[in-house]
């Protein structure tokens, strides 16, 4: 499964990146900011191509040497980043797709609680709890 989820703000600055090899972590938070240019390319190169129906799922973004990188834009611009390592090569596409899409669900849960504001760094247990589902088990 993945190794670093990250949900990234419409004005690019981060609402919550957790990874699992915590010593890893700042390289996971320059693969994270690096790969929003690539999001950026593709967010505008589909704009122009279907008008207002675009897909939400920007699929594999970049490959690296050690992992690889997928993308998702919400309707409101906020960003999700799911980096998975290229060692795993048992993992498709559609399931990429769902974890997106359970990560959007718990998103859209977190924006419609009345006590958080919008903007605000992500501190819901119940969001991390799904992430935690969602990440590589260390051991």
């Amino acid at each position: 499964m993945a190794v670093c989820i990250s949900v990234i703000a419409k004005e690019n600055y981060p609402l919550y990146i957790r990874s699992v090899p915590t010593q890893n972590e700042l390289k996971f938070h320059y693969t994270v900011h690096t790969s929003l240019d690539v999001v950026e390319e593709k967010i505008s190169a589909v704009g122009k191509s279907l008008g207002d129906q675009r897909e939400l799922y920007l699929g594999l973004l970049y490959p690296t040497e050690d992992y690889k990188v997928y993308g998702y834009v919400t309707n409101s611009k906020v960003k999700f980043v799911i980096v998975v390592d290229s060692s795993n090569t048992s993992l498709r596409d559609n399931e990429i797709r769902s974890m997106f899409r359970k990560l959007h669900n718990s998103f859209t849960d977190v924006m419609c609680n009345p006590f958080h504001n919008p903007g605000d760094t992500i501190q819901s247990k119940v969001f991390d709890g799904i992430v935690s589902g969602m990440m590589v088990t260390a051991g």
